[in-house]
This record gives structure tokens, C-alpha cells and sequence, in this order.
């Protein structure tokens, strides 16, 4: 009896193993006829329904304020204020630019004030040079600018400018508020003035305050026909009885 129980115990355990060994083949047979699930399939609206992902609106971007309107003769009068004031040639892009108007506009006006300029015969005229424009003199004037330009710097300087220049050859290398708190006036003019005449230049700076310092140049020199300024004749005879005094009153 108990043999007979064991052999049907394991018929039965044969029939159950073969019963899952079919249904995995076939789970296995549906799965290969399936085909396969990409990644980005999942969930519902996918690419697998072939709807296409919602995406969001752009917002149009704002248009530029239209460019101000300027009829001919306020361009005209625009182009000669700023070539008026430029030190070198000013290309037509730059122009335009500033204006606010198209290059080929700009162009045109420039060409037609410089025809203008010409037939007008003007003492200057509007040329191209090196990719831009400029106002120039013109030829046959030449001579009265060089005698104006020469006459200019062979002028006599005032009586300030002897007295400021005079403080700096005397003191230098000295400070433009030490120079004036010697003359007892601002001489920030005076100063500039005898730099561009190119008798006073700078050279470094205070250590104390950091401000420019200034002294004589070799055209002082060759202009006094002195070789060093350890030449300068001595500046005792010239000056008052209470100097000292005057001295310790700046410091």
C-alpha cells in the first residue's frame, strides 16, 4: 500500500511540472511575437499612439521701437555737428548707428554735403579718408593756416603764465596745488596752457598724495638758451624781505 501511495504521488508531481513547463513555453512564444517596448513607450500618449508630446507656446519677442524719422535737413544738420567735433575720419556705419538711420541714407547726405561744400567753395571741404569721414581745409588756404598756426604760438605769454612758469622752474618737480597755493589763484588753466606750449610737462606723481607732479622741458631750456636748469640766475634778489614768512603761510 505504501509503494503504491509513493508511485502516485509522484505521477502526480510529473503532470504538475509538465503542466508549468508548457505554460512558460507558452509565455515565452507570445513575448517573442510581441514586438519590442521601447523605453519612451510607457504610460498612455506615448510615441506608441503616435500623438506627438504637448509642448509649450513661445512667446514672440517684442519688436524694436521703430527708429526715429528725420527728414533731410535734420539728418543734414546731425552729421555736420558730429563731424564738426571728430579727430579722425568717422566711417558711415558709426554714423548711421548713432542716428539711427540705414548706412545707405548716411552715404547719400555725406555725398551730397560734400558736392555742396565744393560748389559752394567753402574754405573746407568733406572727404573720405581711411574708410571714414572728415572735415578738411582746402589746399589754396593752406598759406593763412600756417601763418595763423605759426603767429599762435610765437604769441607772448601773459603775465600769469611768466609767474606759473616761473614757480616750476624754480620748484620743481612741484605739485599744480602747491603751484597755486603759491601764486595765491588757481592755475589749472595757466598750466595747461604752458603744457600744450610744451615749456612744462609732467613727470611721475607724490608719493604722499599721489598727485601729479610737473617741471620744465628742454624746450624751457633751449628757449632760455640755458643748458641745465642750475643756470636759472639766482631768485634771492627778487624776492621780499618776508619771504620766510610767506613760505611757512603756504605750507
Amino acid at each position: 500500500m505504501d509503494a503504491g501511495h509513493d508511485d502516485g504521488g509522484h505521477d502526480d508531481d510529473g503532470r504538475r511540472d509538465a503542466d508549468n513547463s508548457a505554460g512558460r513555453d507558452v509565455d515565452a512564444g507570445r513575448d517573442a511575437g510581441a514586438p519590442a517596448q521601447e523605453p519612451g513607450d510607457r504610460g498612455s500618449g506615448g510615441a506608441a499612439s503616435g500623438v506627438p508630446p504637448k509642448r509649450g507656446r513661445r512667446r514672440a519677442a517684442p519688436e524694436p521701437p521703430p527708429a526715429p524719422v528725420l527728414d533731410d535737413a535734420e539728418l543734414r544738420g546731425a552729421l555736420e555737428a558730429i563731424l564738426l567735433v571728430v579727430d579722425q575720419p568717422v566711417s558711415e556705419l558709426t554714423l548711421a548707428e548713432v542716428l539711427e538711420q540705414s548706412p545707405e541714407r548716411v552715404g547719400a547726405m555725406l555725398d551730397e554735403i560734400a558736392a555742396g561744400y565744393t560748389a559752394a567753395g567753402h574754405g573746407f571741404d568733406l572727404r573720405r579718408a581711411a574708410g571714414g569721414w572728415r572735415l578738411y581745409t582746402r589746399p589754396e588756404y593752406a598759406t593763412y593756416v600756417e601763418r595763423f598756426v605759426l603767429d599762435g604760438q610765437s604769441v607772448r605769454l601773459t603775465q600769469a603764465a611768466l609767474e606759473t612758469l616761473a614757480v616750476v622752474a624754480y620748484r620743481q618737480p612741484v605739485t599744480r596745488s602747491r603751484i597755486s597755493a603759491i601764486r595765491g589763484v588757481n592755475c589749472d588753466g595757466v598750466l595747461r596752457t604752458l603744457v600744450g606750449r610744451g615749456l612744462v610737462e609732467e613727470c611721475g606723481t607724490e608719493a604722499d598724495s599721489g598727485a601729479y607732479l610737473y617741471r620744465t622741458t628742454t624746450m624751457f631750456l633751449e628757449k632760455l638758451g640755458l643748458n641745465s636748469v642750475d643756470d636759472l640766475p639766482p631768485l634771492a634778489p627778487f624776492l621780499p624781505d618776508d619771504v620766510e614768512e610767506l613760505a611757512d603761510a603756504t605750507r
